[in-house]
C-alpha cells in the first residue's frame, strides 16, 4: 500500500478519535456542570435545612422554658391543693367536733339553768320563812342529780376537746413521739364520729397493741382520708357501711389493714387511684387528691408500702406496711421533737 494512502488513513481514524475525545469531554463538562449546579442546589437545601433546624432547636427550647414554667406553676398548684385537701378535712374535723361538743355542753347549760331556777325558788321559801323539810330534800335532790349530770356532760365535752386536740395537733405539727398505734387510731375514728353518722355507719378496730416511736398525725392522715374515701364513695345515700382498721406487725414492720364493705373499685380505675386528680366522684366534688396524699405520706413520708384488693360490689381493702422502731409501753405519749 503507497505510504500516502497509509497516513491518511491513520490521520482519518486520528480525526474520528478526536471528534469522540471531543464529545466525551463535552459531555464530561456537561456532567460537571450538572454536578457543580447539584452541589450549588444541595449546598443550598443543606443550609436552608441548618437554619430550619436552628429556627426548630430554638422554638423547642423556648416550648421547653415554657413546659417548664408550666410544669413547675402545676407542680406549685398541686402542692397548694393538697395543702387546701389536707387543710379542708382538718376544717370538717373542726366543725364535726364542734357539734359534737354542742350536744353535752348544750345540756349542761340546760341543766344548770334548771338548778338557778330551782335555787331561786328554795331562796325565795328560805326568805319568806315558808321552807319545809320537803322543800329542802326536793332542792338537795335536784341539786345532787343535776350537778352529776353537768360534771358528767361537761367531762364528755373535755374528753372530745382532748381527742380532736390531740389529733388536729398531730396532723399539722408532725412530731415525733412514742405512742401505741391501736389506742391513737381509736382516738382517730372517734374523732371522725360526725362522718360515721352521716349515713349511720359503723367502725371496728381490731389487732395487736404495738408501741412504736413515730409520727402519729401521719397515721392519722392516712386513716382520716381512708374513712373519707369509703364514705363519700364506697356507699349509697341510703345504705350504712361498716369499716374496719385492723393492726398488726411482722417482724419489724407495722401492717395496717383498712377495709370497707362498699360498692368497691372498678377494675379499670385500679391502677390510677392514686394517682393525683383522679376520682370517680368528680360530680359529687370529689378532687382526687385523698389517696395521692395517702400514697405520698406511706412511700414518701414513711418509706412504706401501700396495696389495694377487693372486688367490685363486694368492698374494697388497702393494706399499709412500714418500718417502724418498737418502744417499751412506759414510753409511750412521750414527745421526743418537731419534724
Amino acid at each position: 500500500m503507497p505510504m500516502v494512502n497509509v497516513e491518511e488513513a491513520e490521520l482519518k481514524q486520528l480525526r474520528k478519535d478526536n471528534r469522540i475525545l471531543q464529545k466525551k469531554l463535552r459531555r464530561a463538562q456537561s456532567d460537571l456542570e450538572h454536578l457543580e449546579q447539584s452541589a450549588k442546589v444541595r449546598e443550598n437545601l443543606h443550609r436552608q435545612v441548618i437554619l430550619e433546624l436552628q429556627e426548630s432547636q430554638q422554638v423547642l427550647e423556648a416550648k421547653k422554658n415554657d413546659l417548664q414554667i408550666l410544669l413547675q406553676d402545676l407542680t406549685e398548684t398541686q402542692n397548694k391543693l393538697i395543702e387546701v385537701e389536707k387543710q379542708s378535712a382538718l376544717g370538717q374535723l373542726v366543725a364535726g367536733v364542734a357539734h359534737e361538743i354542742n350536744t353535752p355542753v348544750g345540756t349542761s347549760i340546760t341543766l344548770a339553768s334548771t338548778l338557778v331556777d330551782e335555787t331561786h325558788i328554795f331562796r325565795d321559801l328560805t326568805q319568806g320563812g315558808k321552807l319545809k323539810r320537803s322543800h329542802l330534800n326536793h332542792y338537795l335532790e335536784v341539786a345532787e342529780d343535776t350537778t352529776k349530770l353537768i360534771l358528767h356532760n361537761l367531762n364528755r365535752a373535755g374528753e372530745m376537746v382532748q381527742t380532736f386536740k390531740k389529733v388536729a395537733v398531730d396532723q399539722t405539727h408532725h412530731e415525733l413521739r412514742n405512742f401505741e398505734v391501736k389506742a391513737y387510731l381509736t382516738d382517730v375514728l372517734r374523732s371522725l364520729k360526725p362522718y360515721f353518722k352521716e349515713g349511720n355507719h359503723h367502725y371496728e378496730i381490731t389487732g395487736e397493741l404495738v408501741y412504736i416511736q413515730g409520727y402519729p398525725g401521719l397515721l392519722a392522715q392516712i386513716v382520716t382520708n381512708f374513712v373519707v374515701n369509703s364514705i363519700k364513695h364506697a356507699y349509697g345515700p341510703e345504705e350504712s357501711g361498716h369499716l374496719v382498721l385492723d393492726v398488726q406487725t411482722i417482724h419489724d414492720k407495722l401492717v395496717l389493714r383498712y377495709t370497707d364493705d362498699g360498692c368497691g373499685i372498678p377494675e379499670a380505675a385500679r391502677g390510677k387511684v392514686f394517682e393525683p386528680f383522679f376520682t370517680t366522684g368528680r360530680k359529687s366534688g370529689g378532687t382526687g387528691l385523698g389517696l395521692h396524699i395517702v400514697y405520698n405520706i406511706v412511700t414518701q413520708s414513711l418509706k412504706g408500702d401501700i396495696h389495694l384488693s377487693g372486688v367490685e360490689g363486694q368492698g374494697t381493702q388497702f393494706e399499709v406496711i412500714i418500718p417502724i422502731e418498737r418502744v417499751s409501753p412506759d414510753a409511750q405519749d412521750t414527745e421526743l421533737h418537731q419534724a
